[in-house]
């Protein structure tokens, strides 16, 4: 059996484990307390990771060994058995989401062969996205907020007022906002949850064009294993805002602090990228507890055949 087949083998194995995460959180759902609900996804989601027939790696994780008692970078779960995979993945991305009952919480996972996945610390980083059928080089990561749309609209054969831009909604993000509209470009502002924000740049979920700005490292590299998956383009730098930052960059084998990575080397092999709602999104619905039934909904993408699935379950209480 090949290493692709082989990994495109685990895509129910590993649907299973988020749906088991997402159901855990489902409990913590509006009760303020995004610390116990992030928790009761780790655990399930460690169990399931551990029922699969692979020989797997943490190598985006709840953060460093001394930080995170579970899921953490470098720990190895699965059987012992099968092919070997790097895992990235956030339990629960959105916990202040869950916390407040809002939308687009998701247990997200992404498996590759070994060597997949980028290892990025636990810092910021600055991405730009778009989805597929675009010419190569259609965004800089460099260029201006205004210049990206100005550049995406003349590819698509539209005016920039057609654009529409997701943008993380923070202080810091001002700039891209106003970037943005001064050509004229609409803006979507989501409050957390940037890996969905950027696959709706890839046609996924949402009506938007493009994803700028600033967000987590690992979830910038979950979001391009999304992309990888269907098409689309992606750049990304990490932004370090201490000697610390870079200390724990240099222990995951990051070399060139300002290197600017695009699609192929954030995730530069087969991806199976899987997401289970935890509230309801704009990528899948969220956890439903009816007449003795937990439903969920999971997006699983594949980068062997750049399929898009989703799959419904239905479980008695």
């Amino acid at each position: 059996m090949s290493d692709t087949k082989a990994l495109s083998n685990l895509a129910m194995d590993a649907v299973k484990a988020a749906e088991a995460a997402a159901r855990a959180a489902y409990d913590w759902i509006g009760r303020g307390e995004k610390e116990s609900a992030d928790q009761a996804a780790v655990d399930a989601l460690r169990t399931g990771l551990n029922a699969m027939a692979m020989k797997g790696r943490i190598v985006i994780g709840e953060g460093e060994r001394d930080e995170a008692p579970m899921l953490y970078i470098g720990e190895e779960v699965g059987t012992g058995e099968g092919p070997e995979i790097d895992i990235a993945l956030d339990p629960l991305e959105g916990t202040s989401l869950t916390a407040k009952n809002m939308p687009n919480a998701l247990a997200v996972l992404s498996l590759s062969l070994r060597g997949g996945l980028l290892h990025a610390p636990d810092t910021y980083m600055d991405k730009i996205a778009v989805g597929p059928g675009l010419p190569a080089g259609v965004i800089d990561l460099d260029a201006k907020p205004e210049d990206n749309v100005i550049a995406l609209a003349k590819a698509k054969g539209v005016d920039p007022s057609e654009i529409t831009v997701c943008i993380l909604e923070r202080p810091r993000h001002q700039y891209i906002v106003d970037g943005v509209k001064s050509v004229g470009g609409r803006v979507r502002m989501i409050p957390d949850g940037d890996v969905a924000g950027a696959m709706g740049a890839a046609g996924l979920g949402t009506n938007v064009d493009m994803y700028i700005g600033q967000g987590g490292a690992p979830e910038g590299v979950l979001a391009a294993s999304a992309l990888r998956s269907i098409g689309g383009q992606m750049q990304a730098r990490l932004v370090f805002r201490n000697d610390d930052e870079r200390a724990r960059a240099e222990r995951v084998g990051v070399k060139e602090f300002d290197r600017k990575y695009d699609l192929s080397e954030l995730a530069a092999s087969h991806c199976l990228f899987v997401a289970t709602g935890v509230t309801d999104g704009d990528l899948v619905t969220g956890v439903r507890k009816s007449g003795g039934v937990v439903s969920t909904e999971t997006l699983v993408l594949d980068s062997a055949d750049h399929s898009i699935r989703r799959i419904r379950t239905d479980l008695p209480l």
